[in-house]
C-alpha cells in the first residue's frame, strides 16, 4: 500500500473510531423506543442544524452537483438554492405549527386532519421516498470511496450500507445527531478544500473562462422549467420530510427550532456554489470522461492530508444521511404499522427491537439500486418530489383545513405516487419535470373533493 493511501486509511480510522466512540457511549439512550427515535430531546439549534444540513449536503447531492456542473456550468447550484429557500420557509410557515401539533410524524399531522387512511398512505409514501433518496446517497459515497480507496465500487456500496446499520441500530437519535454535528463540520471544509484545490490545479477562474464555454457561466442556463422544478422538489422535501420533523420536535421551543432552519439556509447556497465549480474545473482539466466521475477523480487527485479530511467528510455525510433516512423509516413503520397492529401490548422492549430490524431492512434494501444508479442528482430529486405531495396536504391541513375532504387527500397521495414514479421512469417526458405532477396530484384531488363534497358542517368532514 503507498503513503498515500496509508494517510488516507489512518485518517479514516481515527475519525469513525472516534463516531464509534460517540455511538458507544450514548447507547443507553437507545434502551427504549422514545429514546431510539428522539434521543432525549432538548438538543441545541446548532446540533439540530447540523443534523438536516448533514443529510441534504450528503454525497448525493455534492457529487451530483458538480457532476451537473462539468455538464451544464454554475447553474448547477441553483439545487442548492432551492433547499436554502426551503429551509428559510420551513422556519417562516410550519415550525411554529409542527411544535404546536403535538405530532411527531408526517403522517400523524395528517392523519390528524383527514383520517386513519391518509396516515398510511403518506407513511408508506414517505419510507418509499426516503429509500430512493438512500439509492442516491449510496451510490455517490461508493463512486468516491471506490476512486480513493482503489476498491471496487459495488464491494464499496456494500461496506458503507452495513456501517451504517449497524451504528445507528446501535445509538439511534442521539448518536445521529452528535455524529452528524461533526459529518457536517468535516464536510463542509472538505468541500472548500476541494475547490481549493480544483482552482489551483486547473489555473483559476480566468482559465475556465477561457476554456469553457460562455455558457457554462450562464446562472440559468438549466432553464427556468428545471429551476422551478428544483424549486418545488426542494422546498416540499424540506416541508415533509420525517427526520426534520423529528429534529425539529427536538428543540426546547419554535425560536430555537426556527434558528436551527436559518443556519442551514445560510450554509446551502455556498455549498451549492462551491461544489459546480468543483465540476467546471474538473470538466477543464478531464474534458470528455463520465460526468459522475468529475468528484470523485478530482478528490483521487487531491494531496493526501486534503484528500483524507474530504473524503472522510463525504463518508461521514453519507453515513449521516443514511442514517437520518433509514431511522426515519423505522420510526414511521413501528408507530404506524407495527404497534398498532402487531404490539398492542405496547411492550417497549418488542418496538425497540422492531425497530433495530427495521434499521437494517431499510438501510440494505437500497443497496441493489444503488449498484446501478449513475443519474444521481435526478434521482435524489425524484425523492424529494415525492415529498412535495405531503407538502403540499400538510399546507392545507394547518392553512385551509376546511378545503377538500380526507377521500380527496386519500387520493391526491395514490394518483401522486403513480404519477410521479412513472413519469420519472418514462424520463420526464416532454423535459417536464416529475416534480410538477407531485405537486399537482393533491392539488387536483382536493380541489375536485371540495367541488363535490356535501354541504355538511366541518365538524362531520372526518366521516365523509
Amino acid at each position: 500500500m503507498d503513503t498515500r493511501l496509508m494517510i488516507i486509511g489512518g485518517v479514516m480510522v481515527a475519525y469513525f473510531g472516534l463516531m464509534s466512540w460517540i455511538t458507544y457511549s450514548v447507547r443507553k439512550h437507545a434502551n427504549s423506543s422514545e429514546g431510539m427515535t428522539a434521543g432525549g430531546r432538548n438538543f441545541p439549534a446548532y446540533l439540530i442544524g447540523a443534523l438536516m444540513l448533514s443529510e441534504f449536503i450528503g454525497s448525493s447531492v455534492s457529487i451530483g452537483t458538480a457532476q451537473k456542473g462539468y455538464e451544464i456550468g454554475i447553474s448547477a447550484a441553483w439545487n442548492l438554492v432551492a433547499l436554502s429557500l426551503g429551509f428559510l420557509l420551513l422556519a417562516v410557515v410550519l415550525v411554529k405549527k409542527f411544535k404546536e401539533s403535538g405530532q411527531t410524524t408526517i403522517s400523524g399531522i395528517l392523519a390528524a386532519a383527514y383520517g386513519e387512511p391518509v396516515r398510511y398512505a403518506a407513511s408508506v409514501l414517505t419510507i418509499v421516498a426516503l429509500s430512493i433518496v438512500a439509492v442516491a446517497l449510496y451510490a455517490g459515497g461508493g463512486a468516491v470511496l471506490a476512486a480513493v480507496l482503489h476498491i471496487n465500487k459495488s464491494l464499496a456500496i456494500l461496506l458503507v450500507g452495513a456501517i451504517t446499520v449497524i451504528y445507528v441500530s446501535l445509538g439511534g437519535m442521539r448518536s445521529v445527531v452528535y455524529t452528524n454535528f461533526a459529518h457536517a463540520i468535516v464536510k463542509y471544509v472538505g468541500v472548500m478544500l476541494a475547490l481549493a484545490y480544483a482552482l489551483e490545479a486547473s489555473g483559476g477562474i480566468a482559465t475556465l473562462q477561457a476554456q469553457l464555454p460562455a455558457q457554462m457561466f450562464n446562472w440559468t442556463e438549466i432553464g427556468w422549467g428545471q429551476i422551478v422544478a428544483w424549486m418545488i422538489g426542494g422546498i416540499g422535501s424540506i416541508f415533509a420530510t420525517q427526520y426534520v420533523i423529528q429534529a425539529l420536535v427536538g428543540t426546547d421551543n419554535p425560536a430555537v427550532a426556527r434558528r436551527a432552519c436559518y443556519y442551514v439556509s445560510s450554509l446551502m447556497i455556498p455549498f451549492g456554489l462551491m461544489a459546480a465549480l468543483i465540476g467546471m474545473c474538473s470538466a477543464v482539466m478531464w474534458p470528455g470522461m463520465k460526468s459522475i466521475d468529475a468528484f470523485p477523480k478530482l478528490i483521487a487527485h487531491m494531496p493526501a492530508f486534503s484528500a483524507s479530511i474530504m473524503v472522510v467528510g463525504l463518508a461521514g455525510a453519507l453515513f449521516g444521511g443514511i442514517s437520518a433516512t433509514t431511522l426515519a423509516s423505522a420510526t414511521l413503520a413501528m408507530k404506524d404499522f407495527y404497534n398498532p397492529f402487531f404490539n398492542k401490548a405496547k411492550s417497549d422492549a418488542r418496538s425497540v427491537l422492531f425497530l433495530r430490524v427495521a434499521i437494517a431492512v431499510t438501510g440494505l434494501l437500497p443497496l441493489v439500486l444503488a449498484l446501478y444508479a449513475e443519474k444521481l442528482l435526478m434521482i435524489a430529486f425524484l425523492g424529494k418530489a415525492l415529498r412535495a405531495t405531503l407538502a403540499v396536504l400538510i399546507l392545507m391541513a394547518f392553512y385551509a383545513p376546511k378545503f377538500g375532504t380526507p377521500r380527496g387527500a386519500f387520493a391526491g397521495v395514490i394518483l401522486s405516487v403513480i404519477a410521479t414514479i412513472g413519469w420519472f421512469l418514462a424520463g420526464n417526458p416532454f423535459g417536464v419535470d416529475s416534480s410538477y405532477l407531485a405537486l399537482a396530484g393533491p392539488v387536483l384531488t382536493m380541489g375536485i373533493s371540495e367541488l363535490f363534497k356535501p354541504g355538511a358542517p366541518a365538524t362531520s368532514r372526518h366521516s365523509a
